[in-house]
């Protein structure tokens, strides 16, 4: 979506020059950690298992229940409950004798929302079919000319427009926009619509769940339609959407409302055609996605046959311990199922040429698991979507409105559209590319797109950026953590034909005692025979992230060289065993900057040569 009046055209600039291929450079680190994957549902590497309260209990549970131990024992915590085995009937009457309350149901990973005593968790925790008990956390939504930047005005141009496709948005709510009706028929294109936030309906009063769906399938109705040069439109302005809010409106909301949706997306995933879900929300990571409620969801979406795009998080400028932003993926995008998008700045213009890292994006590797994140960048700063008048967000950021001019109406006609930033933004433009792709071909399965899209993702960047970040001058490096297997490109996807076998999970990134740091493939997925990033032709290593990036045996990097141009700081907590963020950090305030929506973007005057 255009924040200015702007000019469609396609991507001809040339891209040579002083841009160099991407690269990737890590700091000396200390300790030595290694990880592995599991087929079917994962399973915890950290001990998890057997009647251990202490695996059982997630770790800031067991700080709550420390903190509680002199009160009251029958106070009462709402708890996901993820349990071994589907649970039966019988199973959820022995929950119900402990004194607990069934909530919600969450047979999507094998558990449920229940309310328990203190007394009541810490007996349910010695159960040894219970596999593991968190606290319904809570999360918040993660917010030109992007469709010429990444290449949907010209996949657009031959007909692609993502008809036949729906994509399943949860988020704040789906506002009733004119861009999201038929322009034949003036029927909405949301087909389904749901709330999961109690005591509310579907509709959007935060203003976050619109803008996405905008980018994703605003159709430019209300700035002037096809005819317009200036319009502001989607990625993929003819699918259809179905709604399910989990977002209250002021972007709150629980680990169970997002669980719940899932659910739903799976179950409705026939009866609508639901082929994605986008998810433009998170909060920090707290165990490693082997435990993780939201991480167990998403996979199981992925295993049911649904391409999930995740945003990365906006924590990107975070600078905590030393970390540089690296180590701050949110949940559920630290999932190596699922799609992670960071964002980019396009700087108001279509040539990608020019385009930096969005400052605020977050960086991998994932907490505790250490999984290459993100998977690639598009789109995300400053981005002009549906406005929801009156919503929270457009009473926060009035200045925010988009100018009727902006698309050749007059300056009093009635303001439709809004500029949010962030990869909450990035995000749907991702999964609009990936209808697209299914448009094109129907059979394309989750992995099959996940793989296509990264890697005809564009590697050309820059070495490193310079930015002002408030009072300082800091420098971006345009590593593997920070823009994945590159910048999305629509057009190179859609060419590919490649044929892929097995997973695209992500990989991990493991250091060895010598400080050399490899890419660790899951054996089921096509880095290994069985899995597309491999050391053959089509799917090596190199070609995925860039020739620069790893050698023949999937070395990254050598024990010498630093990241950036000085060494982190932070290493020691972004490649250590234990979360920093909910146990050092309060939990409220990192839940709100992890996906917090950046109002105003990165101002492109910041970035200096």
């Amino acid at each position: 979506m255009n924040a200015t009046r702007r000019n469609e055209r396609s991507l001809t600039a040339s891209t040579t020059g002083r841009w160099t291929t991407l690269t990737a450079v890590l700091v000396v680190l200390l300790g030595t950690a290694s990880f592995g994957f599991g087929q079917g549902r994962s399973q915890s590497t950290k001990g998890k298992g057997g009647s251990s309260v202490s695996s059982t209990l997630s770790p800031e549970l067991s700080t709550i229940l420390a903190g509680l131990q002199n009160r009251s024992s029958n106070q009462r915590l709402d708890v996901i409950v993820q349990f071994k085995h589907s649970p039966s009937d019988s199973r959820m009457q022995t929950v119900k004798a402990m004194g607990g309350i069934s909530r919600h149901r969450l047979n999507v990973i094998r558990g449920g929302l229940f309310s328990l005593t203190v007394n009541g968790i810490r007996t349910l925790a010695k159960d040894p079919e219970v596999a593991y008990i968190s606290p319904n956390r809570p999360l918040n939504g993660a917010a030109d000319y992007t469709e010429a930047t990444v290449g949907a005005d010209v996949a657009q141009s031959y007909g692609w427009d993502g008809a036949g496709v729906t994509v399943a948005i949860i988020d704040s709510g789906i506002g009733n926009h004119p861009d999201l009706r038929d322009p034949v028929t003036g029927q909405s294109r949301v087909v389904y619509s749901e709330s999961f936030v109690p005591g509310t309906d579907a509709s959007d009063q935060y203003g976050h769940g619109t803008h996405v769906a905008g980018i994703i399938a605003g159709n430019g109705t209300q700035s002037g339609g096809p005819g317009n040069s200036s319009r502001i439109y989607g990625i993929a302005p003819s699918v259809n959407l179905v709604n399910l809010k989990v977002l209250d409106g002021n972007g709150r909301g629980q680990d169970s409302y997002v669980v719940a949706a899932l659910q739903r997306a799976v179950a409705l995933k026939d009866t609508y055609d639901i082929r994605i879900v986008n998810l433009s929300l998170g909060r920090p990571v707290y165990e490693s996605y082997t435990q993780d409620p939201l991480c167990q969801a998403v996979e199981a979406a992925w295993q049911a046959g649904l391409i999930v795009v995740v945003a990365a998080g906006n924590s990107g400028r975070k600078n905590d311990y030393g970390m540089h932003g690296y180590g701050t993926v949110a949940a559920p995008g630290n999932d190596p199922y699922v799609i992670t998008v960071g964002a980019m700045n396009t700087k108001n213009t279509a040539n990608p040429a020019d385009d930096v890292i969005a400052t605020y994006s977050s960086k991998g590797p994932t907490q505790l698991d250490h999984v290459v994140k993100p998977d690639l960048v598009a789109p995300g700063n400053r981005i002009a979507s549906l406005l929801v008048p009156r919503s929270t967000l457009d009473l926060q950021l009035p200045v925010n409105e988009v100018s009727p001019t902006s698309y050749g109406a007059p300056f009093w006609g009635t303001k439709w559209y809004f500029i949010l930033s962030g990869t909450s933004m990035a995000t749907p433009v991702v999964s609009g590319a990936a209808a697209l792709m299914l448009e094109q071909d129907g059979t394309l399965t989750p992995d099959a797109v996940k793989a296509r899209l990264m890697k005809t993702a564009d590697k050309v960047f820059p070495v490193s950026s310079r930015f002002w970040i408030g009072n300082n001058i800091q420098d971006y490096q345009y590593d593997i953590f920070t823009v994945g297997a590159g910048y999305l490109d629509i057009r190179g996807a859609m060419a590919n034909t490649d044929t892929v076998t097995g997973t695209a999970l992500s990989p991990i990134a493991v250091r060895d005692a010598s400080g050399t740091v490899s890419l660790l493939a899951d054996p089921s997925s096509v880095w290994s025979n069985s899995v597309i990033w491999g050391n053959s032709v089509i799917w090596g290593s190199s070609v995925i992230w860039g020739n620069a990036l790893v050698s023949g045996t999937s070395v990254i990097w050598g024990n010498s060289v630093v990241w950036g141009n000085a060494t982190l700081d932070g290493c020691s907590v972004i490649w250590g065993n234990s979360v920093i963020w909910g146990s050092t950090v309060g939990a409220t305030d990192a839940g709100n900057d992890a996906l917090s929506v950046d109002g105003g973007g990165d101002d492109d005057t910041d970035v200096l040569p």
